[in-house]
């Protein structure tokens, strides 16, 4: 067996109504006399963020919020942050809301550091810097970003920049179901086709795929395929929010120690050229990639389906469970409410081919991770499969 190295958060909660019971004591533990909560405007409004500050306020901890994250940050909108912690030399950062709060929080984490722009983060090597307390705590069961190395952000060109690092992990993910009874129908369907992705590709990933990481794919699939309609349909099931929740963190351990593919490799450009939400432009691709993949990863498909369809899958061939197993998330696709179609989105077919350029000049570090390569056409033709 090839050698593994493998990183997770040192603290993980999972409980509901935690951040409001937990998040104060747990920020004395790290000897905290000043927090910045780095959000958004939406999850400010719906009052997590004084739920927040009331837990940290009554522990003596002194509070600052930097509401103004947006998604797929800019470095402009990072650096704003960062350059609010410096003013109140913040000695916790606190990421709340989705992927973008919280990675962006975990550069902001690094800025006792001498470093003048974010830009410089790009390219330098970070291993040696020092990092505040970095607490996470999503508010959607998706994204993973509470227990990865890694944060995206959106460079001057438009492109997505990655820093990706184990410095930037996290030291505490608290998972608090109630945060995520608000959020709408559609980002509960997106965040949570999102995690279903993160299992699939770290299991069949070609480079990194490791014994640590399918068992928390296997698991947190499990967790996320079982609980999708029960949290569609009954959004105020508390045991389903936290299934998926957790389901989803398990889903971030497992990739960012084993890697994504090529779903996300063609997702990032819809994200980036159109603005579709990441989570929903992974579930647009998703299919199409993974059918793509079958003549090679069939046996870990199949694995997986019968991981989580042990009944429907009986008896079945590899290749009849693998199919069986994309027909079904084709399913949750088309049951979600989601658009499924690159024109419901004013996505055309001569959209496609500067598309697929972007993939193959931008994202080729995603394509070699997938289980097959990829050539510019077969990337035109998954999308246009799609169209």
């Amino acid at each position: 067996m090839t050698g593994i190295e493998f990183y997770t958060n040192g603290h993980i909660v999972s409980e509901a109504d935690s951040m409001r019971q937990k998040l104060g004591g747990l920020a004395k533990q790290y000897y905290a006399t000043s927090a910045i909560i780095i959000t958004d405007a939406g999850i400010s409004e719906l009052g997590y963020v004084d739920i927040a500050r009331a837990s940290l306020e009554k522990a003596g901890i002194h509070v600052v919020v930097f509401d103004s994250v947006v998604a797929d940050p800019p470095i402009e909108v990072v650096e704003e942050a960062i350059g609010l912690a410096r003013a109140n030399q913040c000695d916790l950062v606190i990421g709340l809301g989705g992927g973008s709060s919280i990675d962006t929080a975990k550069i902001v984490a690094l800025y006792p550091n001498d470093f003048q722009s974010v830009n410089e983060l790009l390219e330098a090597d970070i291993s040696g810097f020092k990092k505040m307390p970095l607490f996470a705590i999503p508010t959607t069961a998706g994204t993973g970003a509470e227990a990865t190395f890694v944060s995206v952000i959106t460079a001057e060109d438009g492109s997505k920049k990655a820093i990706y690092t184990p410095k930037i992990l996290p030291d505490v993910a608290i998972l608090d179901a109630t945060l995520t009874l608000k959020l709408p129908r559609h980002i509960t369907a997106a965040t949570a086709l999102d995690a279903m992705v993160h299992c699939i590709e770290a299991y069949t990933s070609r480079t990194k795929k490791n014994p640590i990481s399918d068992a928390l794919a296997i698991k947190g699939l499990q967790m996320l395929w079982s609980n999708f309609d029960k949290v569609l349909n009954h959004s105020d099931d508390i045991d389903a929010r936290a299934e998926m929740l957790l389901g989803s963190t398990l889903a971030g351990i497992a990739f960012v120690n084993a890697s994504v593919a090529a779903v996300h490799g063609l997702s990032y450009p819809l994200s980036i050229n159109f603005h579709v939400p990441h989570g929903h432009a992974n579930a647009l691709v998703m299919c199409g990639v993974f059918t793509f993949n079958l003549p090679i990863a069939t046996p870990l498909y199949a694995e997986l389906a019968r991981a989580v369809m042990p009944i429907d899958t009986y008896g079945m061939t590899d290749l009849e469970a693998a199919h069986q197993f994309i027909n079904q998330l084709k399913d949750f696709l088309k049951t979600s409410g989601l658009k499924y179609r690159l024109n419901e989105l004013d996505i055309t077919a001569q959209d496609i081919p500067a598309l697929a350029d972007i993939v193959m000049n931008t994202y080729a570090r995603l394509i070699a991770t997938n289980p097959m390569d990829m050539s510019l056409e077969e990337v035109k033709t998954i999308y246009k499969e799609i169209l």
